[in-house]
């Protein structure tokens, strides 16, 4: 196991739970492993079925995003366990569908759960997001849902990205972006939580530093070959995933497991995206010659 894939803790308490056939864990986590979107707050009801639907909406979005139509080659990198290729698989005919992930007990339950519809094909591969194993040219859209920042290098995973993609081709993703205001904080904020939960940090690979904002992605975009087609906040379609969150890690978390640190994490978060200093976009990107 790499020490990338050892660090992000979380997958590791969520597949113990899968493993031990836990209903409730499998039910909200077991397809998806990212935020939900409801079209209104007031549609959520806390339960783990809602919760579901609302990740799934998620990945209905993003292929919206990344304007995916049928007899497309599509590339979801980060792909957890195939919840946004599965989304796909069922949404659309003639397709040619690749999972990648650097961990292979997640890729091992994609294969497991998602099978390919009749005029589609699907393949999981093990490999690092800023190392891409494909030619160049090679895929019409590529995803990165809720995972950029597990990443490297945002920077490389673009280049990357605009490699493999055909010219005029999309890549969308979704991000937690901090306001303008709060970047001169965010140092302060990670050096204090740092100091305080020094292994939850570690283990679920959190920097506060390594955020960026929309500004640069733009830049970002602009460097990489890329023109921004949109950028979409749904910050205020995705707080309802906050406390059901906080209810699936108590659900999940081992006996011994320091659950009330991840919490407050979570309940932080939540705050700072309540009052606009967080927030949560889906960004769509057309590469350019």
């Amino acid at each position: 196991m790499s020490d990338q894939t050892n660090r992000l803790r979380y997958f590791n308490v969520f597949l113990d739970s899968i493993e031990r056939q836990d209903q409730e864990v499998t039910e909200a986590v077991g397809h998806h492993v990212h935020w939900g979107y409801w079209d209104s707050n007031n549609l959520a009801d806390g339960s783990v079925q809602d919760f579901r639907q609302a990740a799934e909406n998620l990945s209905v979005k993003m292929c919206e995003a990344g304007r995916i139509t049928d007899n497309q080659k599509v590339l979801d990198v980060g792909c957890g366990f195939g919840g946004t290729i599965a989304t796909i698989n069922q949404r659309y005919k003639n397709m040619d569908l690749v999972g990648v992930n650097i961990d292979e007990r997640q890729l091992a339950r994609a294969r497991k759960i998602v099978l390919p519809a009749e005029t589609n094909k699907i393949e999981f591969v093990e490999a690092d997001a800023c190392k891409l194993p494909f030619e160049n040219n090679s895929f019409d859209v590529v995803l990165a849902v809720e995972c950029i920042f597990h990443f490297p290098s945002r920077e490389i995973f673009f280049q990357e990205a605009k490699r493999v993609l055909k010219p005029g081709g999309y890549l969308a993703i979704c991000d937690f972006t901090p306001a303008d205001i709060v970047m001169p904080w965010m140092g302060m904020l990670d050096f204090v939580f740092k100091g305080l939960f020094p292994d939850v940090y570690a283990q679920n690979n959190l920097n506060l530093n390594n955020s960026v904002t929309l500004h640069d992605y733009e830049a970002l975009a602009k460097r990489t070959g890329f023109r921004v087609f949109y950028e979409h906040d749904i910050t205020v379609n995705t707080l309802p995933t906050y406390p059901i969150s906080c209810e699936i890690l108590r659900k999940a978390s081992p006996p011994g497991w320091d659950t009330e640190v991840d919490i407050f994490l979570t309940q932080t978060m939540e705050w700072f995206s309540r009052q606009g200093l967080y927030r949560y976009i889906i960004f769509s990107f057309q590469a350019v010659s």
